[in-house]
């Protein structure tokens, strides 16, 4: 086979390598995507709610009320769920999370990830706009967040009037304002909060097969590779691929939960984990409608209105991230979802099983590899890959063409961890 030649690679062809890919190639770049799938879109980003979060200021922080600890200490908390074996190697991690989630670290990271959020829907729009899919693949419905107790819509409301410092639009509503926005819910709820500004996407995994189609037409090339055959062979890099070896000067690393197996080889020690979670769709019982994606926070779960059907999401799943599935929150969600909204036959023959790539402080590493010329690093996106892929596409390409980047570099480098 005849080496392939470039200027780029990016590894990893989820919403995060395809935004990267794309902002690259705007700039002139010649850009190879690899990925271990055939197409794009198949990993992480496939299994989400499809939220385009930008009314998420303050990210998923450990929380600190006794309660919800006793909760999760006992397992008994409908969003979170640990497996007891992998405890062991989850807790110096969950220690990190813990003390990386005091109130003035918990500020820091949202303040750094910011200009990230404030970014995302404006780049998507214009992504989607450009791959002529906006029209069918971007719902203005903004998402509803509701709640059961008075306790929990109380904080909710606390943390809303500190979201609105930061430009954040929303709405509190009362068991009738739910009733309007959404009139085939049912429960008796304390109340809930609208935020108007997210976008919705009825089918991430083909939004990112979107991007990738539009990469295509731009002149990108899509290979199948390992990326763990990746080396440095002298001033470029080099990796086995299904049409052969690819060289290039410079490799972004954008793998999401599997970028270890990149950077740990190189001998970064990087505090990557992964929160688990899974999906289930149904189909919507009889004339039922389901106007856009709702959170129950009380009972840990969201629906969403997918193409697909109604997608039914699960919090998170302390677990090693190559364990076999255990659908267990799926099983337990699942009659608390018939309660809440009309739900028919499944669609799906079984529940699907991702994996959300963390850092303790629930910020990605973006930038230069501290110790290898031309390596970029791009990944740990938590919760909002969607959300933020192409934000974060923009800044790293920024930062790989001498740019001024729009946010903030040291908080988001690999440095920040030793």
């Amino acid at each position: 086979m005849v080496e392939l030649r470039t200027d780029v690679l990016v590894l990893g062809a989820g919403m995060v390598g395809v935004g990267a890919a794309l902002h690259l190639q705007k700039r002139g770049r010649d850009v190879i995507l690899i990925d271990r799938h055939n197409q794009a879109g198949e990993g992480t980003s496939f299994g989400n709610a499809g939220i385009i979060e930008v009314a998420s200021v303050f990210p998923y922080m450990f929380p600190r009320e006794f309660v919800p600890l006793l909760q999760y200490a006992l397992n008994r908390h409908p969003s979170v769920r640990y497996r007891f074996a992998d405890l062991p190697e989850f807790l110096p991690w969950l220690a990190r999370y813990y003390f990386a989630s005091s109130p003035e670290r918990a500020l820091h990271s949202a303040m750094a990830e910011l200009p990230l959020i404030r970014r995302s829907l404006i780049e998507h729009e214009e992504l989607m706009t450009e791959a002529k899919v906006i029209s069918e693949l971007l719902r203005r419905t903004g998402w509803l967040k509701f709640y059961r107790s008075d306790a929990t819509l109380a904080a909710a409301v606390r943390d809303f009037e500190r979201a609105k410092q930061y430009g954040v639009a929303g709405e509190v509503l009362d068991a009738k304002g739910i009733a309007a926005r959404e009139p085939n819910l049912s429960g008796d709820f304390a109340g809930a909060v609208y935020f108007p500004a997210p976008g919705f996407v009825p089918d991430p995994g083909g939004l990112a097969k979107a991007y990738a189609a539009l990469f295509g037409r731009r002149g990108g090339r899509f290979v199948v590779g390992d990326a763990r055959t990746l080396e440095q062979s002298g001033n470029r890099w080099r990796i086995s691929t299904d049409e052969g070896s690819v060289t290039a000067r410079e490799v972004v690393v954008a793998m999401g939960p599997w970028s270890d197996q990149v950077f740990a080889p190189l001998g970064y020690s990087i505090p990557l984990n992964v929160k688990r979670g899974y999906h289930y769709h149904l189909k919507a019982g009889g004339n039922a409608v389901l106007n856009g994606p709702v959170l129950d926070a009380d009972q840990g779960f969201v629906l969403a209105p997918m193409n697909r059907g109604i997608r039914i999401t699960t919090g998170v799943e302390f677990a090693n991230r190559d364990r076999p599935a255990s659908p267990i929150q799926v099983e337990r969600a699942l009659p608390r979802a018939r309660a809440l909204f009309p739900l028919g036959e499944p669609v799906d023959a079984k529940p699907w099983l991702g994996a959300r790539p963390c850092l303790p402080d629930m910020l990605p590493v973006i930038g230069r590899a501290p110790r290898h010329p031309g390596l970029w690093f791009d990944f740990g996106h938590q919760h909002h890959g969607l959300t933020l892929g192409p934000a974060t596409g923009g800044l790293v390409a920024e930062m790989m063409n001498g740019e001024t980047a729009f946010a903030g570099r040291k908080p988001l480098a690999a440095e920040r961890f030793g």
